[in-house]
């Protein structure tokens, strides 16, 4: 047989003309083409015609079979083991700035996917996990380089979903993303039951796409689930690498140095945080200022946890940092930025114990203005951990308990009254502590009120578990003094770390919110002429612009509503080297400081501050850690692209946190469907209205089809559904009652209707499996359209 087919092999060799070229010059041109390099680009190249394409054929085939060349997309060679010229990638991680992309068909037996460097051109940051590109490629080095020329738009991708079996005995994969408006039959379950919730890949093509199970993930109601729908959902990196996981570690186990950083451990340092919270980064400690140039003056610290000491560029725990760009928090789990070994315990501030800090010392006047402020590496002694409910507690009881002597009262009175945490080693923290704090902040909040910043007082939820996972309550968090303390003590701290850089010429990653664009502005305007308001668009705007519509609304029913508008005409903030002021503050430079645990940004901050200010520390004796902890020459060549990255997470954790808290809701709301609640309506559409239920939260739709046969225009201006024989109107921020028709927890959705809406006939509403995926489009037939330019009703 080897005979016959080496015979064959000559044979065809025999017929191939004088100047063919060689194996070799086949193989140089398919490697260094700057196009895909097919049969018909080999030919032209060479100038073959007529029979030497017939033996070109035979060329390319033999060196196929050899495993010299494959064939690729496109019918273009290459050579085998590499990649296609040009050819579609995969992204699908990031190296510290740079994406890594795979082939999207790789087929090579026996030879991983090679991973590609993508080299981004013009404007970065358009590129992220999971996009499609089309891309020239080049061998560099030892790997490959790919350069993106357009993005492709996203083929199918997993489904994330839960199996529900019919009466039929068929299979059907039900979305968890209520954006998904069908359901999937599934062709293959695996080892999947009806109930799991499971990750599958769609096969076929429409309209006849099935689904078959690679992933089961467990059950969509069992603890932890509906965060672990995020996850996945979103692509949020969970599980920590080994390396990650040892270095953490190793880490830890540095030493303090407490001989190179100032000593603060004898300060009554507090630190206040949520009930709930799994780590502390941040501290706080306020006393008069005894320098007879700053009377009626205070000192301040704020203390944070010094991260950059144990997390240090290019090592893989700041890769990984890096990757994750901030924690998200869900109601029943966190996933931290750095593992447990730091941020739940040595970088956390734990009370009683050493802890190395980053210290911003600032020096406030009379009026609140900070004049002066310096940065040090310490190591500090948290006195107590409060919660905000506790803290506020004490100073309220101030109020109602006769004033007492600073010696204070022994520490059995203080536990007797239900502060025993303010009285650690009878050091009576009220007075040592928190009254110095409060009568700071009453400086700092003058200092705030003059700069007028945008006040939004707009709810939020906060879902309560009991210890086995199950919903508790949903309630909306009180607004207390404490939590506006430490607020303004953080942003004190945030603006000083930002103008010590600047006054350093040292690079600063700011906390970036723009100006609202005009299109929002006009679409604000046209909303708020419906209320009778005028909102001039020539004048400066500046955040006391919307504070002062805010007071001329007062206490009405239209407040809460017209907030929401003034919030949604805002910029989203992001992370940038570029300074662009923060609107929303009414600041020029601000950057954000004070939580390096959970927050890259900060991260950088920090780094640039030991860089500036000469902070280093010795450095390690495990060679396996980097020597320095300021930042690197990579952090200072990609600050740009690293802002764009973590302001991408940040967005992508609100997603899911969000999401998540939606189908805790509906979770709670299930076992109230049918029943009559006050809502508050969040959005209108010429296909009906959406609305959340008050001290809830939650987000559902009233379709205009259940709104019986009376017909509705649709004022877009004035975001409103009005009744042409009724009058009825409906635009949001009205509140009504509604009744909860559905309640879904797997996707987190709602449906509402009017009580006096008739029940569906033949009870709630069913899907139907003959007509899978059928969605009725179209505006409903009792809808007329009114253009935001006519039509405006006024109320």
């Amino acid at each position: 047989m080897a005979s016959t087919q080496k015979n064959k092999t000559s044979a065809r060799t025999k017929v191939r003309p004088a100047g063919f070229p060689t194996r070799d010059q086949v193989m140089e041109f398919i490697t260094t083409s700057d196009t895909p390099a097919g049969k018909r680009e080999i030919a032209k190249a060479f100038g073959l015609k007529g029979q030497e394409k017939i033996a070109l054929k035979a060329l390319l085939k033999d060196m196929a079979d050899e495993g010299l060349i494959d064939l690729g997309p496109a019918r273009a060679f290459h050579k085998m083991g590499g990649v296609p010229k040009v050819t579609v990638l995969r992204i699908v991680d990031v190296d510290d700035t740079t994406l890594i992309a795979t082939p999207e068909k790789w087929e090579a037996e026996g030879q991983p996917a090679p991973r590609l460097r993508v080299v981004e051109r013009g404007k970065r940051g358009a590129l992220t996990i999971g996009d499609r590109i089309l891309a020239r490629t080049e061998e560099a080095g030892k790997g490959w380089v790919a350069h993106p020329m357009k993005k492709l738009a996203k083929a199918s991708e997993e489904l994330l979903g839960v199996v529900e079996q019919m009466a039929d005995g068929k299979l059907w994969l039900r979305p968890v993303d209520k954006r998904i408006r069908k359901d999937t039959p599934i062709s293959d379950a695996g080892d999947a039951k009806p109930g799991d919730l499971v990750l599958a890949e769609p096969h076929g093509r429409p309209p006849r796409i099935s689904a078959r199970v690679t992933d089961i993930l467990g059950d969509p109601f069992a603890p932890r689930s509906f965060s672990l729908i995020a996850i996945h959902k979103h692509g949020i990196p969970y599980v920590f690498p080994d390396r990650v996981e040892d270095e953490a570690v190793a880490a830890s186990a540095l030493p303090l140095h407490e001989d190179k950083r100032e000593d603060l451990r004898h300060l009554p340092i507090v630190a206040i945080d949520p009930v709930d919270a799994r780590d502390h980064d941040d501290a706080v400690w306020a006393a008069p200022d005894e320098d007879a140039g700053n009377a009626g003056g205070y000192k301040a610290i704020v203390a944070i946890a010094d991260v950059s000491y144990y997390v240090r560029p290019g090592s893989a725990l700041d890769k990984e940092a890096r990757k994750r760009g901030n924690s998200v928090y869900f109601p029943d789990q966190v996933v931290p930025m750095l593992p447990h070994e730091l941020s739940s315990d040595m970088c956390s501030l734990r009370a009683g114990q050493d802890r190395a800090a980053m210290a911003c010392h600032l020096t406030i006047n009379a009026h609140g203005k900070v004049t002066a402020w310096r940065f040090t590496r310490a190591v500090i002694r948290v006195a107590a951990v409060l919660a905000y409910e506790d803290a506020q507690a004490a100073m309220d009881a101030l109020s109602t308990v006769r004033p007492e002597p600073v010696e204070g009262p022994s520490f059995s009175s203080k536990k007797d009254r239900g502060f025993d945490k303010l009285s650690p080693n009878g050091v009576d923290l009220v007075d040592a502590s928190l009254k110095p704090l409060w009568a700071c902040w009453a400086l700092l909040r003058k200092a705030r009120e003059a700069r007028d910043p945008l006040a939004l007082d707009l709810p939020e939820r906060r879902v309560v578990l009991d210890e086995f996972g199950k919903i508790v309550s949903v309630a909306v968090r009180e607004r207390l003094d404490a939590h506006m303390l430490i607020e303004d003590y953080m942003i004190a701290a945030n603006v000083a770390a930002a103008k010590a850089l600047e006054a350093k010429k040292a690079p600063v990653m700011y906390r970036v919110h723009e100006t609202p664009g005009r299109d929002k502005l006009v679409a604000l305007k046209d909303y708020l002429a419906t209320f009778d308001i005028d909102f001039a668009l020539g004048q400066v705007i500046r955040p006391a612009t919307f504070n002062a519509l805010i007071k001329k609304v007062g206490e009405s029913e239209e407040k809460e509503q017209i907030m929401t508008q003034i919030l949604r005409s805002q910029t989203q903030a992001y992370y940038s080297p570029q300074n662009m002021g923060h609107f929303g503050l009414a600041l020029g430079s601000y950057a954000h400081f004070t939580s390096p645990i959970r927050r890259y940004a900060d991260l950088l901050v920090h780094r640039a501050l030991v860089g500036a200010y000469g902070l280093e520390m010795p450095a390690p004796k495990d060679k396996a850690i980097p020597d320095r902890s300021s930042l690197s020459q990579d952090d200072y060549e990609n600050m740009g692209r690293v802002g764009e990255m973590i302001s991408g997470h940040e967005r992508r954790a609100m997603e899911a946190e969000r999401e998540t808290v939606d189908r805790y809701v509906a979770a709670f709301l299930a076992a109230h469907v049918g029943e009559i609640v006050k809502a508050r309506i969040t959005g209108v559409q010429n296909f009906g209205f959406f609305a959340t239920v008050d001290g809830l939260g939650g987000d559902g739709l009233v379709p205009v089809s259940t709104m019986g046969s009376e017909h509705f225009f649709y004022d877009e201006a004035g975001k409103a559904l009005q009744g042409v024989d009724s009058g009825d109107r409906y635009t949001v921020g009205q509140r009504l009652e509604l009744r909860l028709a559905e309640a879904d927890p797997i996707n987190g959705s709602l449906r509402f209707e009017l009580p006096d809406s008739p029940a569906p006939r033949g009870g709630p509403m069913k899907r139907d499996r003959t007509r899978p995926g059928v969605v009725h489009r179209g505006r409903p037939k009792n809808i007329r359209h009114i253009g935001s330019k006519r039509g405006k009703h006024k109320r």
